[in-house]
């Protein structure tokens, strides 16, 4: 991708443009906002509460996204499918199967850098990137949910957490649908947490089939005035939460994908 040059380039510590400056929906780069900046800590947290992210790879500088229109996926509406459910009941009642949070962070989002791709060559999820959100964990804001198996990893997902914002970043399996457990272990603690939406960023067939969908960039940006000003959950599962799936959920009337 050519990078055009009247992009804003930011130094360390400059502020983002405003999100409704990013290139519009028919333009090269949807969403592209400006290059350039940091990955320190307090830039990560400043972009996330503004709806911005970086994506960017190999030779690339970084890049800052906000996509309009965004895409979420409201708890409430989380698709349990069919084959899903019929996992998820055996895992829950298996003593050999865990959710676990936090628990190999570092293991996790490297897993998700060797498996990455988001339709570039090669993953986004560079060393430097690696780094900044390790970093971004050890400082309480991003967040491992982990699919365990006879003690092996065998999934999970990363994510970054501001007050009552969830913003999902990636996943990774080694088994089936090892992926799939964890964001639904991520989906039943956000009901069990009040936590209204979980940031998806852009739209995949995949996300769209267990229920998210596209809202106004407008409509993502005061929601998170409102939820990233509250205070954060503590970051536990415990199988409990399950209850607010299967209790609660219909399975949809739809072939499992």
């Amino acid at each position: 991708m050519e990078i055009n040059p009247t992009l804003p380039w930011l130094e360390s510590g400059e502020p983002f443009p405003e999100p409704t400056a990013a290139w519009p929906a028919n333009s090269a780069a949807p969403g592209l906002l400006a290059a350039g900046g940091a990955l320190d800590t307090a830039t990560l947290c400043n972009a996330y509460r503004q709806g911005i992210f970086p994506w960017f790879s190999g030779p690339q500088p970084r890049l800052w996204w906000s996509p309009d229109p965004r895409m979420v996926l409201r708890p409430s509406a989380f698709r349990l499918h069919r084959s899903l459910r019929k996992t998820l009941l055996h895992f829950q009642h298996a003593a050999n199967c865990e959710i676990r949070f936090d628990a190999a962070f570092d293991q996790v989002i490297s897993a998700c850098a060797a498996s990455s791709r988001r339709g570039q060559q090669g993953t986004w999820i560079v060393p430097e990137m690696v780094q900044a959100y390790q970093q971004l964990h050890r400082d309480g804001f991003a967040h491992s949910v982990e699919t365990w198996i006879d003690g092996y990893l065998v999934g999970g997902l990363y994510c970054v957490n501001l007050g009552q914002a969830v913003f999902g970043e990636s996943m990774f399996t080694r088994q089936t649908d090892a992926s799939k457990l964890a964001l639904a272990a991520l989906v039943a603690f956000a009901i069990e947490k009040g936590i209204d939406c979980i940031d998806c960023q852009q739209n995949t067939r995949h996300l769209a089939s267990l229920g998210a969908r596209e809202i106004p960039r407008s409509e993502f940006s005061a929601l998170l005035k409102k939820t990233t000003q509250l205070r954060s959950p503590d970051w536990e599962f415990k199988p409990l939460y399950w209850s607010h799936l299967l209790n609660h959920q219909h399975t949809p009337l739809v072939p499992p994908r």
